[in-house]
């Protein structure tokens, strides 16, 4: 009886540090870096896409792609200049001290896309695995919706401390559910366009579309989630209060 009285303890405490260590995870985030607070200024927008550097790391590489190729239909100049590029960004990282996960993340996503095209000497392949992401993306939250677990509001939960406590009302829940939606529709968008741009070979307008769709598009709905979020967990803070 001990011995299992242990083990309970056991996963009682590993449980809280789990969630703990999640939700400190997600609060670095950019959902995370959007959600607290009173009152939308542009710094936590600009906070929520990793700042001015997280916009350059995240632009240029895409932006050289489509010049290089665009001028020289050179594959291999093409790809290779991005890599060149995020090694910088990770060597300017390790040189002022700052993190460098974002950067890390960022080298090893265009290494891969950049491999697959030059293996198979097709730029276009080299927008893959960011097609792939979104099919992953768009299944996984249409799948939290199947079972009625929305992701948005799994992650507001640990954001905010709530666990899943929104679950027993019915505004977070819904506008919860609207979030997952709009993400959901998001990624669901960048497939609509991209894949017949993709199966068609039009590697200059696939490059274009991808940073159309990219950051702007990724830092407005985070934007309008943030506004979503407040607007119900002010409301219920209110009721509360009352």
């Amino acid at each position: 009886m001990s011995a299992r009285a242990d083990d309970e303890n056991d996963r009682d405490t590993e449980l809280p540090s789990f969630r703990q260590s999640l939700g400190d995870a997600l609060r670095k985030s950019g959902l995370g870096q959007v959600t607290p607070g009173e009152v939308p200024t542009a710094r936590s927008l600009l906070a929520a896409i990793g700042g001015v550097r997280g916009l350059v790391e995240s632009i240029l590489p895409g932006l050289g792609f489509l010049v290089i190729y665009t001028l020289t239909r050179d594959v291999t100049l093409a790809v290779l200049a991005p890599v060149a590029l995020a090694v910088v960004f990770v060597v300017v990282r390790l040189v002022t001290r700052s993190p460098v996960s974002q950067a890390l993340a960022g080298i090893i996503g265009i290494g891969v896309s950049a491999a697959l095209a030059l293996l198979s000497g097709r730029a276009e392949q080299n927008f893959l695995p960011g097609i792939v992401i979104n099919v992953a993306s768009v299944s996984v939250l249409l799948v939290s919706i199947a079972v009625r677990w929305p992701l948005i509001g799994v992650i507001v939960g640990f954001l905010t401390n709530e666990g899943f406590e929104w679950r027993q009302n019915r505004s977070k829940r819904r506008v919860l559910y609207l979030a997952t939606w709009l993400w959901a529709g998001l990624f669901a968008l960048r497939l609509v366009v991209e894949l017949p741009l993709y199966w068609a070979r039009n590697v200059e307008w696939l490059a274009a579309m991808k940073l159309l769709l990219g950051v702007p598009l990724y830092a407005g709905l985070l934007w309008v989630t943030w506004l979503l979020v407040r607007a119900v967990y002010a409301k219920a803070g209110e009721r509360s209060a009352e």
